[in-house]
């Protein structure tokens, strides 16, 4: 049984392999790869990748036909790919030679489509999508099945959204965007007016605009404006589960961990990094390369270059040295008993002398 990651129905020989990611070959370069896969689950016949010498004793114990690795592992004949980035090396090789085909071109007969769609060249547009009014679809879009696009919305090229995705109206994708299934872009912000113990709905009227090369996972959300736009900008990759409410501008080439929340109105910099299950509250400015600990609860605005941890989020170096505090309280406890016991019967005896 092959457990590659990712396989290839045509072999390819590791020369062609080592010139597409410039890598220098030690060992055989006429070896056929098959396929792409972790050190623990290699078949004969896989290239397997080795982030740091530590893990080269768990390379000589694999299956794998070859590596990519950034130092030559010893003592293994095996044929290595040397590159100073092997992760990145894998995901290239990964893209360009091992990927599943993506679907027939074409729209399948029992997709529904509105008035005035324009749709572009080399398209596949799975069962049962619909399509809205004025939609405009580009070329190479990739929509599987159950898809939903609302009206006036815009998809730009070579996008694909996985099944069950819902694109609502007004909404614009820019060219190669990934939506992951089951996200929906475009849902009312959660808007209301209080009046007399009563919540009257502020109605959404603005759009989500997601520009090039964002990737958004599973079953993330991504609220309209109240007015204007909720913004994600180029090169963003968001996680599984994520909340990002209306009017949120994140900035480019931002990583978001699954189960973020970030309230309304909320600003991000670019290359900002949040770890998962942390919450931003709402009309915060968070700037260029801050970094988000897992868990954290962010309420005050954060400065380019921050760190920050911690609920409420502090700066890390801080909330780490809390974190150690913390589980010293018990024995700062005991050792607070011990000196109010000490100062009361030192006042005790002053008083008995006195």
């Amino acid at each position: 049984m092959n457990h590659s990651l990712c396989s290839s129905t045509n072999p390819i020989s590791l020369q062609e392999l080592a010139q597409h990611i410039e890598a220098t070959i030690q060992g055989s370069a006429e070896i056929l790869i098959s396929g792409l896969s972790h050190l623990e689950g290699a078949s004969p016949g896989d290239l397997s990748f080795v982030l740091k010498p530590k893990f080269h004793e768990a390379a000589r114990h694999s299956q794998a036909a070859a590596f990519l690795t950034t130092q030559p592992i010893p003592d293994d004949p095996r044929p290595q790919l040397i590159t100073p980035h092997p992760l990145l090396a894998m995901a290239t090789l990964a893209q360009n030679f091992f990927l599943p085909p993506l679907p027939q071109r074409g729209i399948h007969p029992t997709a529904v489509t509105g008035q005035d769609v324009r749709i572009g060249p080399n398209v596949s547009i799975g069962p049962l999508v619909t399509i809205g009014d004025r939609a405009e679809i580009g070329s190479g879009v990739t929509i599987y099945a159950g898809v939903h696009i609302g009206e006036d919305t815009v998809i730009g090229d070579d996008c694909i959204l996985y099944p069950h995705v819902s694109l609502l109206s007004n909404c614009t994708l820019g060219h190669r965007v990934i939506l992951q299934s089951g996200t929906v872009i475009g849902s009312d912000g959660f808007g209301y007016a209080q009046d007399e113990g009563r919540h009257h709905k502020i109605p959404q009227l603005g759009n989500v605009i997601i520009e090039d090369d964002v990737e958004l996972g599973a079953n993330v959300t991504v609220d309209r404006a109240t007015f204007g736009s909720t913004i994600i900008k180029q090169g963003t990759k968001i996680d599984n589960q994520v909340q990002i409410a209306h009017n949120v501008v994140i900035g480019e080439h931002c990583v978001v961990v699954a189960q973020v929340g970030i309230a309304g109105s909320t600003r991000l910099g670019h290359h900002v990094m949040i770890g998962g299950q942390a919450g931003l509250v709402d009309h915060l400015k968070i700037g260029d390369q801050v970094r988000i600990a897992s868990g954290a609860g962010v309420t005050n605005h954060v400065q380019s270059g921050q760190t920050v941890g911690g609920r409420p989020a502090v700066d890390h170096v801080i909330w780490r040295k809390a974190q150690v505090l913390q589980y010293q309280l018990p024995e700062l406890r005991n050792e607070l008993r011990a000196l109010r016991k000490e100062v009361a019967d030192l006042k005790r005896r002053l008083q008995e002398r006195s």
